[in-house]
């Protein structure tokens, strides 16, 4: 079998073509990256150590998308991952949509040209933030938790939301280039009979991971409590009480090959995320930080921001009815592999942007 990872030299597209290739016998990986995000170069070598072939190229173009060699599958990680992408002054939404839009389009025409199955990394960031703002919460043991007293939406349970939360707008930017991928890829896949799987990721976390405020906050946050940088808690009355999920992208190595090796059900959209067991608010982040590192109290600042929401956990059940997948790698885990990391490379925030 031969595998095509676009986003190779990124996070979550560097362990998914190690996981893979320790995972699938005889399995060739080939992967293409522009190497725009800080820090990718770093992963270059742990590829090549894996024999996965590398090609340095840029999505939006044509020409370096029509260069590849033919493949069976196409993992599709390559994407700016941020909720502020295209406002966040870094990058424009222009530049947001020709990585996120353009490049999905001319990989679903390279699958459609080579008839290749195409598993296609969407974001939980896809789901509506007007209701999940409004989802009624309310503390308990400094973190947000559903509030069992009044009405609950539908599609969100104490297991976490699930595939049929509401998609309506606003999503972002971002969550809109993500939803329109996912349409674009079924449609695709429907219309030139080509296998599509699509994966809506709540927040990969691990060692390695290229973190910063907007994305990848276990291990930015980790990162910055152990060098004593800047940390602050944002909205919500500044308490730090909003809760996330994690999981491991070794564990979404194992979707996806449970994925490439049977055809796709009806409903082929699946969440993947750590669940309600994986799960942390911010505040209890801190302070699991405190035990490992020494105090470090971050800053107060209750102002409002357009993307935040008190409460997102991933509900995963039905990738495990179907698919028999669940998340090995448990939450403690993940912490102390990023704070053993964050020890042996004091260097990370700046190296990837962060500091």
């Amino acid at each position: 079998m031969k595998i095509l990872i676009t986003g190779i030299c990124g996070f979550a597209g560097s362990h998914l073509a190690t996981a893979l290739a320790e995972r699938l016998e005889n399995a060739q990986i080939i992967g293409i990256d522009n190497l725009l995000r800080p820090g990718s170069e770093t992963n270059r070598q742990k590829l090549a150590a894996a024999g996965v072939q590398f090609m340095h190229g840029d999505l939006r173009m044509r020409s370096d998308v029509d260069a590849l060699p033919e493949c069976d599958w196409v993992i599709d990680a390559a994407a700016h991952p941020s909720v502020l992408a295209g406002v966040d002054g870094r990058s424009s939404s222009r530049q947001l949509g020709e990585h996120n839009l353009n490049g999905t389009i001319n990989i679903l025409e390279y699958c459609r040209a080579r008839n290749a199955g195409l598993v296609l990394l969407s974001t939980s960031r896809v789901y509506s933030i007007a209701h999940l703002s409004a989802l009624p919460v309310t503390e308990r043991d400094d973190a947000f938790t559903l509030d069992s007293g009044r009405p609950w939406p539908s599609g969100v349970s104490l297991s976490g939301v699930d595939e049929s939360f509401s998609v309506c707008q606003p999503v972002s930017l971002y969550g809109a280039t993500k939803l329109c991928s996912e349409i674009m890829a079924l449609e695709y896949g429907h219309m030139f009979q080509f296998p599509v799987w699509v994966n809506r990721c709540g927040n990969l976390a691990g060692a390695g991971q290229f973190g910063t405020a907007e994305q990848g906050i276990f291990s930015y946050w980790i990162h910055a409590h152990a060098a004593r940088s800047r940390l602050r808690y944002i909205g919500f009355g500044g308490q730090g009480h909003q809760v996330r999920d994690a999981f491991h992208p070794v564990d979404l190595a194992e979707l996806v090959r449970l994925q490439m090796q049977r055809d796709p059900t009806a409903d082929p959209i699946f969440n993947a995320g750590g669940g309600a067991r994986n799960s942390m608010s911010i505040n209890q982040l801190t302070r699991w930080c405190d035990s490992r590192f020494g105090k470090h109290e971050p800053e107060t600042d209750s102002q409002s921001r357009r993307f935040d929401i008190p409460w997102m956990v991933m509900d995963s059940n039905r990738a495990n009815a179907e698919l028999g997948w669940t998340p090995g790698r448990s939450l403690e885990c993940i912490l102390d592999e990023i704070a053993l990391h964050a020890m042996e490379h004091p260097e990370w925030a700046a190296l990837c942007g962060a500091a």
